[in-house]
């Protein structure tokens, strides 16, 4: 039996990897959980915010149907949101806000988008008006929203790059574990990135980690890679932050989470090479329609266990 391979930014670097790319080709990458409740929101402002200030070009992409909250760890209040977009009512570059830092954000809007609105039409439309902003950022970073609904397995299958997030909590790691094994024998996705949250010392998420890799080990048989990220601790600052609904980026600086959050911006810089992200950014979007297509093509029982 193989074991699942496990990567770090490295090793990825080590392997020799050079970018061949001159032109802006932005990197798509969906940070994702099993269940609510880990801060994977969170995590996508403090790594956003940590990219920006690096010098990229970053486009959040609020994809938690439902669940929609990077407006209010950023303190904005969009009028629009994705929602006009998959209506018609406007298109990509009409939606999309100035946030702090030199980000920019794709909001659910206000009250968020019902995952109900999200049929097969309205996915193709949203990828297409992607593509024709794309070029413009050197990430997009999605939060897919937590679980198994089917818009989150479909922002996970549209990224090049998933970064799934767990805290030590047994049925985190379970529920993680879960949507990798969704995703890797449903949706042929291999390649997985583990981040912790709410962990202060590393050796606790190491041990988290190697429990992940075990059952993966156990039951897929050696048919994923599985990367460590480290740890974005427990901190007070953003929580309190959170609960008075003030914008994270005024604490997010000199944080302990913010702190993490600059190293793991550092660490996926040193990945940007990677040879599974070469490619343009059009071909990307063009096999996503493909595989979105030939699932609507298979009829409404298989469209069902997509929704």
């Amino acid at each position: 039996m193989k074991p699942a391979k496990v990567i770090s930014p490295v090793a990825a670097t080590a392997a020799g990897c050079v970018n061949s790319q001159h032109q802006r080709t932005p990197r798509v990458i969906a940070v994702t959980s099993g269940r609510r409740g880990v801060g994977q929101s969170v995590v996508v402002v403090l790594l956003g915010l940590a990219l920006s200030r690096l010098g990229k070009k970053v486009l959040l992409v609020d994809a938690a149907l439902g669940q929609a909250s990077l407006h209010t760890f950023l303190g904005v209040s969009p009028r629009l949101g994705i929602g006009d977009v998959l209506a018609g009512r406007r298109a990509l570059a009409e939606v999309i806000i100035k946030g702090p830092d030199g980000l920019e954000i794709l909001p659910a809007a206000a009250g968020g988008t019902a995952a109900a609105a999200f049929r097969q039409e309205a996915k193709l439309l949203l990828l297409q008006e992607l593509e024709d902003c794309a070029a413009s950022f050197d990430f997009l970073l999605v939060d897919t929203g937590a679980g198994l609904a089917s818009h989150v397995l479909y922002f996970n299958m549209g990224a090049q790059e998933r970064i799934v997030v767990a805290d030590e909590e047994p049925a985190s790691i379970i529920d993680a574990y879960t949507l990798i094994k969704v995703l890797a024998t449903k949706y042929a996705e291999r390649r997985f990135q583990v981040l912790f949250t709410r962990i202060a010392q590393p050796e606790v998420a190491q041990r988290a980690f190697a429990q992940l890799v075990k059952v993966a080990d156990r039951f897929l048989h050696g048919t994923v890679s599985l990367g460590y990220l480290g740890i974005i601790p427990f901190d007070a600052a953003i929580v309190e932050a959170a609960l008075r609904q003030q914008p994270v980026v005024e604490v997010a600086a000199l944080s302990p989470a913010g702190c993490a959050s600059a190293h793991l911006a550092q660490a996926l810089l040193v990945q940007e090479a990677y040879p599974s992200m070469d490619g343009s950014i059009k071909f990307f979007w063009q096999d996503l329609h493909k595989k979105a297509a030939s699932a609507f093509c298979q009829g409404a029982s298989h469209e069902g266990r997509l929704r």
